[in-house]
């Protein structure tokens, strides 16, 4: 009996987990009935929201017209608020597609204009290439004619220039016989903005008749990445082509400074860059448009005007402000100072493009004149020459002077050389042209008498001082056997103060400071303590190349005897020993 109830437990028990589990089998349907019910509502309220967001919108669209065909109704605060700052938000954006708009047609216009008047420059240079070769041609025949036959008819020649339209225009210019020279350039030049590298490159293009004249000169920017010397240089010859076809010239001659581009158009050399090989393609392809077409190497002064035309154009980019929101205010580090510099403050020597600032210039040269020297290019191993007109940029009017006397100078060899005599003179003149100048005044064949071209006072070539009348040189030598007391004055000073005499054109040498390696100013280098020859920068004695007081300062020694005793002071009392 006592196990009947234990069954019964264990019945009821058994029951109860499966009618459980009965129901949890049931409550599956009903849960993802409600899931589904809830997402359905979820995207129910969504789409309300979707709808009055789109009401709304509606609402304040429609209120904004009623605003704007009633603005005396009145409506709530926040409304206002709202369709006012809408309302601004069109106006502005219609303001700027209008102001875009306006930018883009007056862009528009003035590119027309600039056509129209590219254009009309083109017409005028070929009509006046077309009456210039009309001129030559007739001055060739009227050359031609017999004296007889012009006395006789002169006054019934004609030859007047036809002005018709149509193709008698091309063919007076491609019948002439006349070659034409193309000159050109591309430069391209690496700038240093703000620490940041930029190229720079631009186009010069000259073309000038058979006599040299010039007819018409392009100078052009070059802008985007990449750009080589080769693609600046070919740029600049298919720019120079199309203007020669422009005016309708069909004999020309081309002349390259560039060594690798004159090799590409004449065939002997393949471009293996593709951008290279186009351009060079494009070349060829102009080049059958044209009667004669000569390609000639030649010497870069030989293109000095287009040289100039290219550099023109590289530094318009600089001084003009780009139209891009990229543009930026270029400088150019220094390489002397290492000075971060304007670009409109550099200079650049004229045939190598080395760029240095006004200071450092300014620098160089003076000191340059100080010794007696023409300045060059600081550039190490250029040897490129100033220009003393591109150096008025940074030099005072005196040093101008004394930059040109440097000039005549050099352009006078030492042996060529003489001086005035005369104390208030010291005019310097060649031999040969002193001579020339005072055959019109002096029996110079049998005398030495010559004339300064100056202060035009009478002196002797050969005793090199004022003239002595009535007294041969070998009289005056007689009776004047000792040098000037003024020679005598600067020898004694010379031997006091041990200055050296350049054996080459007898200049005084006085070394204040540095090494026993001196340069005169006629360009003879020597050992300033013995006078030896310097031979390619190395020494032919065995004399030290400096001292220690030549080398040092007075002042620069004290200064360091001073700042030695300081720091051992300071040693001392910094000591953290104590001594009894």
């Amino acid at each position: 009996m006592t196990d009947i109830p234990n069954l019964s437990r264990s019945t009821r028990s058994s029951k109860f987990q499966m009618n459980s589990a009965f129901s949890d089998d049931e409550d599956l349907p009903y849960l993802f009935s409600e899931h589904r019910l809830k997402l359905e509502l979820m995207a129910a309220e969504d789409l309300d929201s979707d709808l009055d967001l789109a009401f709304r919108i509606q609402l304040e669209e429609a209120l904004a017209a009623s605003l704007a065909f009633h603005p005396s109704a009145s409506t709530s605060t926040s409304s206002d608020f709202f369709v006012d700052s809408h309302l601004t938000s069109e106006s502005d954006g219609f303001s700027k597609i209008s102001g875009l708009q306006s930018e883009e047609l007056a862009r528009f216009e003035q590119e027309v204009k600039d056509l129209e008047a590219s254009g009309a420059e083109v017409l005028r240079l070929t009509g006046e290439l077309r009456r210039q070769i009309h001129h030559e041609r007739v001055a060739r025949q009227i050359l031609r004619i017999q004296e007889e036959d012009w006395r006789d008819w002169a006054d019934n020649y004609e030859k007047p220039l036809d002005y018709g339209e149509g193709s008698s225009k091309s063919r007076s210019l491609a019948e002439s016989d006349e070659i034409f020279g193309l000159y050109f350039k591309g430069i391209v030049i690496e700038e240093r903005v703000r620490g940041e590298k930029t190229v720079l490159a631009g186009i010069g293009v000259a073309i000038c008749d058979s006599r040299g004249n010039l007819i018409l000169e392009v100078r052009k920017p070059l802008l985007g990445n990449g750009m080589s010397k080769n693609a600046a240089a070919a740029k600049a010859l298919i720019e120079g082509l199309n203007a020669a076809l422009g005016l309708e010239l069909k004999r020309i001659t081309i002349y390259f400074d560039y060594y690798p581009l004159y090799q590409f158009i004449i065939g002997r050399w393949l471009p293996k860059q593709r951008k290279i090989s186009a351009l060079v393609d494009e070349v060829t392809t102009l080049e059958e448009k044209f009667i004669y077409f000569n390609p000639k190497l030649v010497a870069r002064n030989d293109i000095r005007y287009a040289f100039e035309l290219a550099r023109d154009a590289i530094v318009s980019q600089v001084s003009t402000p780009a139209e891009s929101s990229q543009a930026k205010n270029l400088t150019k580090n220094c390489v002397i100072c290492l000075e971060d510099t304007d670009i409109d403050r550099m200079f650049s020597v004229d045939g190598c493009l080395h760029q240095y600032c006004f200071s450092c210039m300014k620098q160089h040269v003076e000191v340059k004149l100080l010794h007696g020297m023409v300045p060059k290019c600081p550039h190490e191993g250029c040897k490129s020459e100033l220009v003393v007109e591109s150096c008025r940029k940074f030099l005072t009017p005196n040093a101008i002077d004394t930059f040109s006397q440097r000039l005549r100078e050099a352009s006078i060899p030492v042996t060529e050389r003489v001086y005035c005599p005369h104390p208030r003179c010291s005019t310097l003149m060649s031999k040969s042209g002193v001579l020339e100048y005072a055959k019109d005044f002096l029996d110079v064949e049998r005398t030495g008498a010559r004339k300064c071209m100056k202060c035009h006072g009478l002196f002797c070539i050969t005793c090199k001082v004022p003239w002595h009348s009535n007294m041969n040189c070998h009289d005056y030598k007689m009776l004047n056997p000792h040098p000037p007391s003024e020679d005598v004055k600067l020898k004694s000073l010379a031997t006091r103060n041990l200055w050296r005499q350049c054996v080459k054109c007898n200049h005084m040498i006085e070394l204040a400071e540095g090494c026993f390696h001196m340069t005169c100013r006629c360009g003879n280098e020597f050992c300033y303590n013995c006078g030896a020859e310097w031979k390619n920068k190395q020494a032919t004695c065995s004399c030290p190349l400096w001292v220690e007081d030549h080398i040092w300062l007075e002042q620069d020694r004290h200064f360091d005897e001073e700042e030695e005793e300081e720091h051992e002071d300071d040693e001392y009392y910094d000591s953290d020993l104590d001594y009894y």
